[in-house]
């Protein structure tokens, strides 16, 4: 039984993902990247968790977008709370979790006509 509406008609979907790639309307990425529901900014960092810095999260916040899925590779890791703080005043929300998690909300999100970003860090 579907429970929910899905239109997701001429949106960026992830249509897969597996150990060390996803797939944006069935092509693969192996590199970090934020997808948008109408546009992929490919490789906007090539950082991991570790090594994420301010210009990285100031990227982000650049986007127009009400929230932000960060994926971070296999596992849920978060980043340093300075990386995380501008976030809430900005008026954006900033979900940090594993990447197969991001790709599933994103979908939902999008689905829904909201304004999301995923922006993954491959492991």
């Amino acid at each position: 039984m579907k429970l929910h509406a899905s239109n997701t008609a001429g949106l960026n979907i992830f249509t897969a993902y597996g150990e060390g790639f996803v797939a944006v309307n069935l092509e693969k990425h192996e590199k970090n990247l934020i997808l948008l529901p109408t546009s992929i900014i490919p490789e906007w960092s090539t950082a991991t968790i570790n090594t994420l810095s301010e210009a990285d999260m100031q990227k982000l916040l650049a986007l127009d977008t009400e929230i932000i899925l960060l994926g971070t590779g296999n596992k849920l890791r978060f980043p340093p709370g300075t990386l995380l703080r501008p976030f809430a005043p900005a008026g954006i929300g900033l979900e940090v979790m594993d990447m197969q998690a991001a790709c599933r909300t994103f979908n939902i999100l999008a689905a829904e006509g909201r304004k999301v970003a995923a922006a993954l860090l491959f492991d």
